[in-house]
C-alpha cells in the first residue's frame, strides 16, 4: 500500500516521470491504430444508438397518444367493444398495444384495456392487461393494485384479492386512498374468517387515518368482530 501510494506521489512531484508515462500512453495508441479507431466506433454506435432509440421513442409515443384519443373517448361511453378492438378506422386499445409497444401511450393503453375487460366481466384478461402496466403515478398504480384485487373478489378468491388490496394500500401510502383500499383487504379477510387479520387491517384505518372517511366504517367494522361481540 505504502509503495503504491509513494509511486502517485512521484508522477505528482516528478514532471519527468509523468512526462514518460504519457509518452509510453502515447506510443500505445500509435502502435494500435485499429483498436482505437474500433473503441471510438463502438462509443459512437452507443451513444448515437441511444439517441436515435429516444428520438424514435417519443416520436411513436406522439403517434400513439393521437391514435388513442378515440378509443378513450369510446371507453368514456362505455362503447367498451370499438375501445379495445377499434372501429375500423381508429386504433383501439389492443392494436396500440399491438404496434407501439414501447411508448408510454402503450402501456397506460394496458390499463385501459384491463379496466375494459373487467367491466365485461372478463376477469382474467383484466389480469392480464392490467399487471403489465406499470407507473409510478401515486395514484393510477395503486388503482390498478386494486382493479386486480377486485377481479379475484369477483372469483371468490380471496386470498389473491386480500394479496392485491395489501400492494395498493401500500404503493405510496396517503390519507385520500389507503383506507379504501385497506377497508377492501379488510373485507377479503372477512370472506376468509381470518379475523384476526381482519381487525389488524380495520385498526389501521383507525390509528393512522382518522381523518378519512372509512374511519367510521373502520371502527363499525372492528367492533364487529370482537369475539364477544
Amino acid at each position: 500500500m505504502a509503495k503504491k501510494a509513494e509511486h502517485k506521489h512521484e508522477l505528482l512531484e516528478n514532471p519527468e516521470a509523468l512526462k514518460e508515462k504519457l509518452e509510453g500512453a502515447e506510443s500505445w495508441l500509435e502502435q494500435n491504430p485499429k483498436i482505437v479507431v474500433g473503441i471510438a466506433a463502438v462509443i459512437l454506435i452507443v451513444v448515437g444508438g441511444y439517441f436515435a432509440f429516444n428520438y424514435y421513442k417519443g416520436n411513436q409515443d406522439a403517434l400513439a397518444q393521437s391514435e388513442m384519443f378515440q378509443a378513450v373517448y369510446y371507453f368514456e361511453a362505455d362503447s367498451l367493444d370499438k375501445a379495445l378492438n377499434g372501429d375500423g378506422n381508429n386504433l383501439g386499445f389492443l392494436q396500440i398495444i399491438d404496434e407501439f409497444g414501447i411508448t408510454d401511450a402503450a402501456n397506460l393503453a394496458n390499463y385501459y384495456a384491463g379496466v375494459s375487460y373487467l367491466k365485461q366481466g372478463k376477469f382474467e384478461l383484466a389480469r392480464l392487461y392490467l399487471e403489465d402496466f406499470s407507473a409510478n403515478d401515486l395514484l393510477i398504480q395503486a388503482r390498478a393494485y386494486s382493479l386486480v384485487g377486485d377481479t379475484y373478489m369477483e372469483e371468490e378468491k380471496y386470498d389473491d384479492a386480500a394479496k392485491f388490496y395489501h400492494k395498493a394500500a401500500n404503493y405510496e401510502p396517503n390519507k385520500y386512498f389507503s383506507p379504501g383500499y385497506l377497508m377492501k383487504e379488510a373485507l377479503a379477510y372477512e370472506k376468509l374468517n381470518q379475523n384476526d387479520k381482519a381487525r389488524e387491517t380495520y385498526d389501521k384505518i383507525i390509528n393512522q387515518y382518522w381523518e378519512s372517511s372509512e374511519y367510521q366504517n373502520a371502527r363499525k367494522f372492528r367492533a364487529r368482530l370482537e369475539p364477544n361481540s
